[in-house]
């Protein structure tokens, strides 16, 4: 059986939103945060979640999810702006019950 987990987003107006993520929906990251419109339309998710913009990058803050990208991911934060040790692309990050607990911060736009 499927469960919700909790995941603690804080929006790039520095508040912090504790959202139910769905496991069941076969979800990533990014579109968890446009579902709960936590940034503004048009802003994030540019490229659809095909790891070509890096609008969806977020500061992973605990170690609930590793920091290792994959190569796509990894070549689009060599281009982006803001990147620091701890980005990822949210559309990289599938929603799975083992994110229970994650904290992300959505990085400031590009």
């Amino acid at each position: 059986m499927t469960q919700d987990v909790t995941i603690k987003i804080t929006d790039r107006n520095g508040v912090t939103h504790e959202v139910l993520a769905p496991t069941d929906m076969n979800m990533n990251l990014m579109e968890l945060i446009r579902s709960y419109e936590l940034a503004e339309e048009g802003t994030l998710g540019i490229c659809g979640g095909m790891a070509m913009c890096a609008s969806c990058q977020v500061y992973v803050l605990n170690d609930v999810v590793p920091i290792d990208r994959n190569p796509d991911e990894d070549a689009m934060l060599d281009e982006a702006y803001h990147v620091q040790e701890n980005s990822r692309l949210g559309c990289q990050i599938h929603i799975s019950e083992a994110l229970e607990g994650l904290e992300v911060q959505i990085a400031p736009e590009q």
